[in-house]
């Protein structure tokens, strides 16, 4: 019984440990920066302008401003603002930096739109250190740069968000109201999906980031388009069911089913991503 009983404890304390463990790191699982970049839009024969945010609250972002390509610009040529191209704010996942986005700039080039990439605080270039406060205010200021500096209107704009970008992506829809949202291989909630990796740890107790996409979703009334994988193993496909019912009150909801994992279903769905892509905003916008 006594060893029984020593058996227990050690199991507990170690147990005990790993959760602690976990609760102290979770800002190093949830966010996976990477401050060297690996190329840039040049390397994929994309034009490019090197562009500096500053958000509400001092930190300082990288980005790169994509123009579209020449003659994507509708009828009433590139100096127009009655019908130009559309831009698309891009918000990524949390790992890398924006530099490890050129096959997904590359479609969006491709398809007709401009292109906005910035990196959060702490990735890249960008100064400071990521929270999930701090990624929405680092969307709003590029979506402010967009609006403000550039003098593209809300329905002109497209928020799109991949993963965790995709949670950043529907908060920042629900407070400005774009032209479109596109939200990829998101999820519910980080609660939501922390407590299906991790079903023996109190994810919902210990996690200290929220990150409620349904919620958020909730709110918006732009037209939303969900692309994922069915293969996506890391955030499971019912994740897309549960996002549609929420963002059912929203002016249209399309779907968009890829094909491959979590990080590489949009290159491994090739063109019928790309033709997704292009058939959503082509409803949305004239100018494509």
């Amino acid at each position: 019984m006594r060893t029984l009983m020593m058996v227990v404890l050690i199991g507990l304390g170690a147990y005990g440990a790993f959760v602690g463990m976990l609760y102290l790191t979770q800002g190093q699982m949830v966010f996976l920066p990477m401050s060297a970049h690996s190329a840039s839009p040049s390397d994929a024969g994309l034009p490019y302008e090197e562009v500096w945010l500053d958000t509400e609250d001092g930190e300082r972002l990288h980005a790169w401003f994509i123009p579209a390509r020449e003659g994507a610009e509708g009828q009433a040529g590139a100096q127009s603002n009655e019908c130009r191209a559309p831009v698309l704010l891009f918000l990524h996942g949390n790992a890398g930096n924006i530099s490890h986005r050129l096959e997904s700039l590359d479609i969006f080039h491709r398809i007709g739109l401009s292109v906005l990439i910035l990196d959060y605080r702490g990735y890249g270039k960008s100064s400071g250190s990521p929270t999930e406060e701090g990624t929405y205010r680092d969307a709003l200021a590029g979506w402010h740069h967009l609006v403000e500096e550039r003098d593209y209107a809300p329905e002109e704009v497209v928020i799109f968000g991949r993963s965790l970008g995709a949670a950043v992506a529907a908060y920042t829809g629900a407070q400005v109201q774009p032209g479109a949202l596109i939200l990829e291989s998101a999820f519910t909630s980080a609660p939501d999906l922390g407590a299906e990796l991790y079903p023996w740890v109190p994810v919902r107790t210990l996690l200290r980031f929220e990150y409620d996409t349904r919620r958020a979703l909730e709110q918006v009334e732009s037209p939303i388009l969900l692309a994922h994988s069915r293969d996506d193993e890391i955030v499971p496909h019912s994740h897309l069911e549960r996002l549609k019912q929420a963002a059912g009150q929203a002016r249209e909801v399309s779907v968009l089913e890829m094909r491959g994992g979590h990080n590489d279903g949009f290159m491994r769905s090739g063109e019928d991503y790309v033709r997704g892509l292009g058939g959503f905003l082509e409803k949305s916008f004239d100018c494509l």
